[in-house]
């Protein structure tokens, strides 16, 4: 089985041969249909994070359930699925108040399996995977509770979004700012997950949407993908306030206008 191996921090994936043991209890293994790139696997390959090394990194993912270890009742073979980078106990106190992005039911590291062993081996040696799961390869053995299945008819693309950006974008506005109907948002960042800000901030109901972005091109992507949702800055005061701002960037580099703009009510 190929996949891209992160050997060192600071020199590039290593697409190699790894041998992949099959699935055991609670797990299963996954072919991998369609992976995202998200900054979060820049910041090992960058050294940012250092987790230990050698790693298969990717963690945006979706795929076909090809296996199924004993003991597993939630997915099937065929199945199709998407990755979630976080595992869900279902009996600690996080998971039973709803809120299972903050499981802590499970004390493995975090780039093993939950009973703290490994599934990949190059030459011997133990090879990690990225948040448990390890999705830049062709199969993926993992947890089988960090598996969600979905509709065969979404389209593999768009399924791996709902991995990361798609989840982290909307539920900051619907989850955790709670954005009401009619409220002012600026959106500091437009990349994949700031676009996604924009989605969750237009399904809230928001009144006024205004995009920021260095970049003009991620403005006018965002300003197409919404059918001009956002705007661009041209019909907002600059020296008014918006009720909520989310910041889809390099938090130090946004504190300061976030700040700034925000109303405090």
């Amino acid at each position: 089985m190929k996949a891209a191996v992160l050997y060192k921090a600071n020199t590039p994936l290593e697409v190699v041969d790894l041998v992949q043991e099959g699935p055991r209890a609670g797990e299963a293994r996954v072919k991998v249909k369609a992976a995202g790139i998200c900054h979060s696997d820049w910041h090992i390959m960058n050294g940012d994070w250092t987790p230990p090394l050698p790693m298969v990194l990717g963690h945006e993912a979706a795929g076909m359930v090809e296996e199924v270890g004993p003991g597993v009742t939630n997915i099937k073979p065929g199945d199709h699925v998407i990755f979630s980078f976080r595992p869900q106990c279902g009996h600690c106190l996080y998971c039973s108040m709803g809120r299972s992005i903050l499981c802590d039911g499970h004390t493995s590291p975090r780039w093993g399996m939950l009973d703290g062993t490994y599934r990949l081996k190059r030459n011997g040696q133990d090879i990690y995977q990225m948040a448990r799961i390890g999705t830049f390869s062709e199969q993926v053995v993992c947890p089988a509770e960090m598996l969600v299945p979905i509709r065969k008819e979404m389209p593999w693309p768009q399924a791996a979004l709902m991995g990361c950006c798609v989840p982290t974008g909307v539920g900051a506005v619907t989850r955790c700012a709670q954005v009401e109907a009619g409220a002012s948002v600026l959106v500091i960042g437009c990349g994949g997950v700031g676009l996604n800000v924009v989605q969750g901030a237009k399904l809230a109901g928001a009144g006024i949407i205004v995009a920021a972005d260095l970049l003009d091109s991620k403005l006018a992507s965002g300003a197409s993908v919404f059918e001009r949702i956002v705007e661009l800055g041209l019909a907002w005061d600059p020296g008014g306030r918006v009720g909520f701002v989310v910041g889809a960037t390099e938090p130090k580099a946004v504190a300061a206008v976030a700040l700034e703009a925000w109303a405090l009510f």
